[in-house]
């Protein structure tokens, strides 16, 4: 069987490595490893000291971004400090992922933005996870929006600001506002819960008055309260209604206008 070498180029998060790739079950693993502090607080007495590293023969896989169209995973070494003052050990959490979960900050950001015109159960399906996993992401994000500060450097000239939902039938709902400067690499701004106009304003509030005023164009569906809020907070900002929502909105009114014309067959 003949062989052949290829490159996989992949965005890296700062400070990480790749070292080893593996194919698995259809997706793709890769080794990495990051950048230790040299010294570090106990999470237990709250002293400071030089890291005192202790290695374990454990391996963690957590879920990364799909490559190819197949889910992929960084697997890492687990790592400890041993506190010299209390002997306390406490790992240490890589930059790449909060504590308490099996996926990175930037797959967060994939769930998301899949989120847009979809429900959880939807996504899940579709990335072969559990509802309840996109559920708890976009919890923690709503949670992170909260005291998140958005870098007031950041051009943005083009926003989005989109309803999601956690369930069908549309019991549970979140605001999500989202850079489109860069249409083929869309950023996550800030997250808040509900969909009515305070919603919209509080996404919109993380912005300073110089970043909405520079906004040349926000995109958002027909709602009203979206509306409402982008025309108070982005006085430069011209809408755009997307082509799906206006598209939708035609077909109603076309079905409508069917049933009113089209008279019921008589029986006979």
């Amino acid at each position: 069987m003949t062989t052949t070498t290829i490159a996989i180029d992949m965005d890296v998060p700062a400070g990480v490595s790749v070292g080893e790739y593996e194919r698995v079950d259809g997706g793709h693993a890769f080794h990495v490893s990051w950048e230790l502090p040299d010294n570090l607080c106990c999470e237990t007495c709250t002293r400071e000291s030089r890291l005192q590293l202790v290695e374990k023969n454990k391996f963690l896989s957590i879920r990364d971004l799909d490559l190819w169209g197949k889910p992929s995973f960084f697997v890492y070494q687990e790592v400890y400090h041993r506190c010299p003052s209390c002997g306390h050990r406490q790992s240490l959490l890589p930059p790449f992922k909060r504590r308490d979960v099996k996926y990175t900050f930037r797959f967060e950001e994939q769930v998301l933005v899949s989120l847009i015109g979809s429900t959880a159960e939807d996504v899940a399906v579709r990335l072969g996870i559990a509802a309840e996993t996109v559920e708890r992401i976009v919890k923690n994000r709503i949670e992170d929006a909260k005291a998140k500060q958005i870098d007031p450097q950041r051009k943005i000239e083009r926003l989005g600001l989109d309803e999601i939902s956690l369930h069908k039938g549309h019991k549970g709902y979140a605001t999500i506002l989202t850079d489109l400067t860069n249409a083929e690499r869309p950023e996550i701004l800030a997250l808040s819960k509900g969909r009515d106009e305070a919603a919209g304003r509080a996404c919109l509030e993380h912005l300073s008055a110089e970043q909405r005023s520079a906004v040349r164009w926000h995109h958002t569906d027909m709602s009203p309260a979206y509306l409402k809020a982008c025309g108070v907070h982005l006085p430069n900002s011209q809408s755009v209604i997307d082509r799906f929502h206006v598209a939708k909105k035609l077909g109603e009114v076309a079905d409508d206008l069917r049933k009113k014309t089209i008279e019921p067959t008589s029986e006979v």
